[in-house]
Parts: C-alpha cells; sequence; structure tokens
C-alpha cells in the first residue's frame, strides 16, 4: 500500500481510500474508460499531492530568509508554518464528507484554485501576518484537496489491481516530493527567493486544473456534516496553539496567555460533548474504546512531533547558528528524508511477511536510538555524526507509517475506515502544530537557543519512546487481515 515516511500526508493514503467513499462506488464503471483518461485524472491528482507534499517541508528551511526580508520573532516564524498545519488538521476529517456532498471533481477544482491563489499571496506577501493569513488558506485548501485527489483516482480506476498501481504512484509521487522538499526549499531559497517556493506551485496548478477539465463528473451523495463539531475543534486547536506560541515569547503568566489556554479548554470540552449528541459526529468517540485505535492515533502523533518538530529546530540551528546558507541547510537534511520511501516500501513489504506491529516497533525503536544519538551529537562540531544521527532518526519513522495504517484500518469495521484514517491524519497534524509550538518557545531567545535544541531533541526522544512503548500493547493482527489489509 502506499508509503509517506514521517510526512503528514501518509495517513490519507491508505485512509482516504476507504475514506472517500467519495468515489468509491462509481469505480465499477470507472475501468471502462479508455486507460488515457485515467492516467489525465492520475496526473492531475499527483500534481496536487506533489505541491501540497513539496510546501509542507521547503518552507521550514526558507524561515530564516522570510526573517531577514519580512522580520518578525520566532513566534511569527513558528506562525508560518503552524497555520498551515493547523487549518489542515482541524477540517481534514470533515472533507471526505465534503467531497461527497459538492463532488469529488468540483472539490478539487476549488481547492487547486484556492491553493494557487493562496500560494500566490504567500510569494507576495508584504508583511509576516499577511503571509500567516495566506498560510491559513494555503492549509484550509489542502485539507480538501487531498481527499478529493485521492477519490478521482479510486473513480478513475474501477480495476481493483489497476486502482492499487495507481494510487502506489500517487502515493510516492507525494513522498518524493516531501523528502526533496528541504533541498528544494533551501536551493530556491539561496538562488532566488523564498517566494520562489510558493511561485513553484502555479504552473504545476494551472497544468492540473487543465488536465483536470477532461476528467469526468464526479457523483454526488448526500452526506451529513458535523458543523458543531468541525467549529469548535477548530477553535480548540487555534486557541492551544496561540496559547503556547504566545506563552513562550511572552511569558504564559499573561492574562491573555491564559485566556487562550482556557478558551482551549472549553472548546475541547464543548466538542466532547457535542460528538456524544449528534448523530453523525466528525469524531465518534466510540472508535477509542479500540485499543488499536488509541494506540494508532497516539504513535501518529508522535511520530509528526519527532518529524515536524526536529526539522523545524534545526533548520533555524543550521542557518541562525552555524551560519549556513538555505541550501547547505536543505542539504543536511538528506540523511533524514532521502530514505524515505524505501524505508516505506520495505515496511509495507516486510509488514505483509512478518506482521505490521512487528514493522511499527522496530521502526519506532530504530528512530527513537536515532534521536537519542541526534541529541548527544547535535551541537558538537562534527557535522559527519549529525548526518549520521539523522538516518536512522527519519528512516525508523517511515518504516512505521505504513504499517501503522494497515494495524489501524485492520482493526475497525470498513465502514469507519474513512473517519479513523481522517482521525490519525489529524492526530498527526496536531502533533506537528504543536511541536513546532512548543519547541519553538524553548528556542525563542538567541540566549536559550542551544539548551532549547537540547530540550526539544529530549522531548522528541521521550514521546516517541512512550509511543513505542504503546506499540507493544499493539494486538497481534491475524495473517489474513495482514495480506487484505495490503492489497490497496
Amino acid at each position: 500500500m502506499s508509503v509517506d515516511g514521517a510526512g503528514r500526508l501518509t495517513a490519507v493514503t491508505a485512509a482516504t481510500e476507504v475514506a472517500a467513499e467519495t468515489g468509491a462506488r462509481t469505480g465499477e464503471g470507472a475501468g471502462r474508460r479508455p486507460a488515457a483518461a485515467g492516467v489525465i485524472v492520475l496526473v492531475a491528482s499527483l500534481l496536487g499531492f506533489f505541491m501540497l507534499s513539496l510546501d509542507s517541508t521547503a518552507v521550514n528551511v526558507a524561515l530564516p530568509g522570510i526573517e531577514r526580508t519580512l522580520g518578525g520573532s520566532t513566534a511569527g516564524l513558528q506562525w508560518v508554518i503552524d497555520a498551515y498545519t493547523l487549518m489542515f488538521a482541524a477540517l481534514l476529517i470533515s472533507a471526505g464528507a465534503i467531497s461527497d456532498r459538492v463532488g469529488a471533481k468540483r472539490l478539487y477544482a476549488i481547492g487547486l484554485a484556492a491553493f494557487l491563489a493562496s500560494s500566490a499571496a504567500c510569494g507576495l506577501a508584504p508583511t509576516l501576518g499577511f503571509l500567516v493569513g495566506s498560510r491559513a488558506v494555503q492549509g484550509s485548501a489542502a485539507a480538501v484537496m487531498l481527499p478529493a485527489s485521492l477519490a478521482l483516482v479510486r473513480q478513475a480506476y474501477g480495476n481493483p489491481v489497476r486502482r492499487a498501481k495507481a494510487i502506489a504512484v500517487w502515493a510516492v509521487g507525494g513522498t518524493v516530493a516531501m523528502a526533496g522538499g528541504p533541498v528544494a526549499g533551501g536551493a530556491l531559497t539561496s538562488g532566488l527567493s523564498w517566494r520562489a517556493i510558493f511561485f513553484l506551485n502555479l504552473p504545476a496548478g494551472l497544468v492540473a486544473i487543465a488536465l483536470l477539465a477532461r476528467a469526468p463528473r464526479s457523483p454526488l451523495r448526500a452526506a451529513p456534516l458535523d458543523l458543531t463539531g468541525q467549529v469548535t475543534a477548530v477553535a480548540a486547536l487555534t486557541a492551544l496553539t496561540f496559547g503556547v506560541i504566545d506563552g513562550g515569547e511572552t511569558g504564559f503568566g499573561r492574562p491573555a496567555v491564559l485566556g487562550c489556554l482556557l478558551v482551549a479548554g472549553v472548546a475541547m470540552a464543548a466538542f466532547a460533548v457535542a460528538e456524544t449528541r449528534t448523530s453523525h459526529p466528525m469524531v465518534p468517540l466510540a472508535l477509542f474504546r479500540s485499543r488499536a485505535v488509541t494506540v494508532c492515533v497516539g504513535i501518529g502523533f508522535a511520530v509528526n512531533v519527532a518529524f515536524y518538530g526536529v526539522i523545524f529546530v534545526l533548520s533555524l540551528y543550521f542557518q541562525r547558528v552555524l551560519g549556513q546558507s538555505a541550501v547547505i541547510a536543505g542539504l543536511e537534511f538528506l540523511p533524514m528524508t532521502a530514505l524515505l520511501p524505501l524505508a516505506n516500501l520495505t515496511s509495507a513489504r516486510l509488514g505483509a511477511r512478518f506482521g505490521p506491529d512487528l514493522a511499527i516497533k522496530a521502526g519506532l525503536l530504530v528512530s527513537v536510538l536515532g534521536l537519542v544519538a541526534l541529541l548527544v551529537v547535535s551541537t558538537g562540531p562534527d557535522r559527519l555524526l549529525l548526518a549520521a544521527a539523522l538516518v536512522p532518526a527519519g528512516t525508523g519513522l517511515g518504516f512505521a507509517v505504513p504499517s501503522l495504517i494497515v494495524v489501524l484500518l485492520d482493526a475497525i469495521p470498513a465502514d469507519q475506515a474513512g473517519m479513523a484514517a481522517g482521525l490519525l491524519n489529524s492526530s498527526r497534524q496536531v502533533g506537528g502544530t504543536l511541536a513546532v509550538a512548543v519547541f519553538g518557545a524553548l528556542i525563542s531567545h538567541r540566549a536559550s537557543f542551544l539548551p532549547g535544541l537540547r530540550a526539544s531533541l529530549l522531548i522528541a526522544v521521550v514521546v516517541l519512546a512512550v509511543a513505542a512503548t504503546a506499540a507493544f500493547t499493539l494486538p497481534w493482527p491475524q495473517r489474513e487481515t495482514q495480506l487484505t489489509g495490503l492489497g490497496g
């Protein structure tokens, strides 16, 4: 099945495949369309996924360049990242239902247009606040694009074997983009400007729109929306993120910060109450009665804490402390990201043979060891040791994630798979968002940067070690279930 390594997009790969019952019901007829039509749809969907994946890691390397151009504090730079991931996390769970209601093709077109417009706005941003607002629109557009793009692929390929291959191409394309994001971001920032990262989306998006115009119309289906749950979820995540970021910058005792944290707590409680009272909850709390679901969601959170938190703090460390150029800083991440596609594919194959739970445990333990090594050597003079530590830190996460999806999907009824997968992916985005908020608070002042860097890496080690321990409580899946889960 498919594969992102440690980035936020993997959970949707297998997930939305079921989530997007959006287009699954039309698959029978899709198989009889000309092969060229399927290729057109696949390329259009892949281009969107490629843009989302590239931006997810490329912008981190550009943060010092953004700071030099637009000014602002570390808190402002945190919001450049978190505005995107926060809206992505909050809206993704409902995106499948929205896609059903308006049609995958129409929603993907709307999302593409919004993503391109917001990308142009990011590239032209005159102030840091304008850039943050544009990034929030980008994240909202990404949340609706992702499941709609995969639903389009499902509609275009009715034959299960051809569909599985198409989904694999779609997923691996996104993984490659995410892995190359730091290098591309560094090269564009050094050679042109950080603004070029956003302008790069425009030609790719216009090609995707032109191809999408040739795609067949998607069917519509009445799908209930949990508006109360959606509003309270956005309010809780926004208030919590703002409270943590502003608290790290100005102190957690300020009334405004305490007020945000109080609003976050009230909104979370309101969300929980709303989900128990609506007939069509965004997140059925009964899902958490399954130990596998609870553990997988927790592991997903920890994976993104480690991955995105480490990329964020090291991007600033390489450029602020070591004085490296953006392109060199991007190259520093190659040991962490280059092997992600291979780790994904290896996980899927070994998980099918030996069990996905074993792949999860092995991947998390390897990553914990890599992070411990990174904690020891990160502030030392030897860059080769740091690069060596980044290899297991990233590769282990890439090895664990695909099998994590398999275990999750095996643990729940088929009609709840999309919802559970959306929950997993959202928990991963929340993990990345909070990691950037907390780690940024620790390194917000130049005098405390190195102690803050060590504290951030230690938090990542502890969070991932707890997740690895929890992985040993996962139920042992049946052999037949494993093979079915990997069959796509």
